[in-house]
């Protein structure tokens, strides 16, 4: 063993146990063991930074733009509609509807997205099939993390390894070189779900009459502005619809009152409203009412960058549960605001800080941007997203979607390169004044770019040092008594195991330079093997720290073990049937 061997293996044992322990955020570990081998001389500057010049994070950039653009815009909101008109009905057939409509929907937008779109059509499935939401919901995240692997940007996952494969020397990964593969198993593990492993879901409760309604409806408290055109209304006259927003009760004179129709608002009024998310921040905008943190002052201080909105969610078994914001000091050492919280079946009007949070609550939230990553580092939270204020109307969203489609036909047929074709796809929708450049800006997840681009420049090294030769020989040593299919299954295994301390980006990346190296040794295709490794990464079902099984957590009344029970067969099916697949198609 070199020294380079021995300064690359030990970077690589302390990134996964950061990795794993989320003691500092991932982009940050990413950038910290590239320092490191810049530093000790493994790398110079031009080979580490290469990474953050790939094509492949100008595609992941332009996708990002594009498909924000869409969602924000609501133009998939008719898919639940879709689902039950397709599924004709019939409980099981609308069930089976519902799933394919969402892997078909995540092989182009994220599987985090797609979930939430969906989950109304879900509950209101589980309702007119008389069953447990708990037995709809857990099918319809594992759904969309199958959807993704059928396509290059349908994850994160396949263009970090199709970026990692190029950065290898191989030939990087078409647009759709996986959808037949990708299809079949997406295929298969659909079936499983609805057909045999549907009795492997467990039925938390009954399913109940207002389940149906609207997933992301958030609790919050207002106050009446000074001068409010509210005061002197009544409820009927307030216009809580235009806010899409119900008034479930008000305070006043520490007396909480029904919100009858007739009921006139005062100066000084706690209203308790349940809204949705765009029904959130059209509220805060409004110079009528003002959100209670902002009316208490409970603000982050205004002597730093201006902070921004998140959603998180509580992670199961975080120390949180239990707790209530007036009582838990997380939010104020890291400077942070909880505007509204939702929970799935809270129908009783509450104060947000009187709230006991518990695992799958959906937090709304205000914080420094800094303070936002250091929030997604704890083991207690999932920082999902960050929330955008701006509004994309229907038309601008249309306009995102014709160009994104128009995108994937160039990009698919050769006519320019694919990240051209996106990328001038943005700049179209940008020149027309159907999005601004800022707003594009804010959509770009920065970190898992930084994520992606460093990790490939550390896969690079350990290739350049013999690091990934030096353990491919130990993968070779063990595999060959058993077979190239034996040390196939142990690549795979590796993978899914280091997807539950890591993303699904990060496993991938540190399993390919390794299978690569391994190939010769094995006596198989290289390609063939980063493919494998690549799609193993986006089939792990093993527990709910996805962020698309987060979002369904708290909603089904999961529990850990759950997924373990409900995931690990369809795990099992994905893979082997990977094992077998791959190598036909590409051997």
């Amino acid at each position: 063993m070199t020294v380079e061997i021995a300064i690359v293996l030990g970077l690589l044992v302390a990134g996964m146990v950061l990795f794993a322990t989320e003691a500092l955020p991932a982009d940050v570990t990413a950038l910290s063991l590239l320092s490191a081998l810049v530093a000790t001389g493994v790398l110079t500057p031009a080979e580490a930074f290469a990474g953050f010049g790939s094509e492949i994070i100008i595609l992941l950039a332009a996708v990002m733009v594009l498909a924000g653009a869409v969602v924000k815009s609501g133009v998939l909101d008719g898919l639940g509609r879709l689902a039950h008109r397709v599924g004709g009905g019939r409980p099981r057939g609308a069930l089976l509807s519902l799933l394919m409509l969402s892997a078909g929907s995540s092989s182009l937008f994220s599987n985090t997205t797609t979930t939430a779109v969906l989950m109304p059509a879900a509950i209101e499935t589980a309702r007119r099939a008389a069953i447990s939401p708990s037995r709809v919901l857990m099918p319809l995240a594992f759904a969309s993390m199958l959807g993704g692997a059928g396509t290059l940007i349908g994850t994160s996952a396949n263009l970090a390894g199709s970026a990692m494969a190029e950065r290898l020397g191989l030939q990087p990964f078409g647009l759709f070189e996986f959808l037949g593969v990708g299809a079949a198993v997406a295929l298969s593990g659909l079936l499983w779900l609805a057909l045999p492993g549907f009795a492997l879901l467990p039925a938390r409760r009954p399913v109940a009459a207002g389940d149906g309604a609207e997933p992301r409806g958030f609790f919050t408290t207002l106050g009446l502005a000074e001068g409010s055109a509210m005061i002197g209304r009544t409820v009927a006259e307030a216009g809580f619809d235009a806010f899409e927003a119900d008034l479930l009760a008000v305070e006043r004179d520490g007396e909480r009152l029904a919100p009858h129709p007739a009921r006139k608002l005062r100066e000084g009024d706690r209203l308790i409203v349940r809204a949705t998310r765009d029904g959130i921040l059209k509220l805060r905008r409004s110079p009528d009412v003002v959100l209670e943190p902002d009316l208490d002052g409970a603000r982050a201080p205004r002597d730093e960058a201006e902070p921004v909105l998140a959603e998180a969610v509580i992670a199961p078994q975080s120390r949180l549960a239990g707790q209530t914001l007036r009582r838990t000091g997380v939010f104020d050492r890291h400077r942070a605001v909880v505007l509204a919280i939702w929970r799935r079946d809270r129908s009783r009007p509450a104060r947000i800080e009187n709230l006991r949070l518990r695992a799958g609550d959906l937090m709304l939230l205000e914080a420094p941007e800094d303070e936002v990553v250091r929030l997604g580092a704890s083991p207690d939270l999932r920082v999902l997203s960050r929330v955008d204020a701006a509004v994309v109307t229907r038309r601008e969203g249309g306009a995102a979607l014709a160009a994104m489609a128009a995108a994937l036909l160039l990009g698919a047929f050769g006519v320019v390169p694919l990240s051209l074709a996106f990328l001038v796809a943005v700049l179209v929708v940008v020149v027309a004044g159907n999005l601004d450049m800022a707003e594009a800006y804010r959509v770009i997840e920065w970190r898992l770019l930084v994520l992606i681009a460093a990790m490939s420049g550390f896969g690079l090294a350990m290739q350049d040092t013999g690091a990934a030769e030096y353990l491919a020989g130990y993968v070779v040593g063990l595999a060959a008594p058993f077979g190239p299919l034996a040390a196939m299954a142990g690549l795979s295994l590796l993978t899914v195991v280091l997807t539950q301390p890591m993303s699904n980006a990060a496993a991938a990346l540190t399993v390919i330079p390794i299978a690569v190296a391994a190939a010769d040794g094995l006596g198989l295709d290289p390609r063939m093997l980063a493919i494998l490794v690549t799609l193993s990464a986006s089939m792990s079902f093993l527990s709910p720290l996805e962020p698309a099984c987060l979002l369904v957590y708290d909603a089904g009344r999961y529990r850990f073990l759950d997924y373990v029970r409900a995931g690990l067969p369809l795990t099992l099916i994905c893979n082997g049937l990977l094992l077998l697949l791959v190598p036909l198609v590409w051997g």
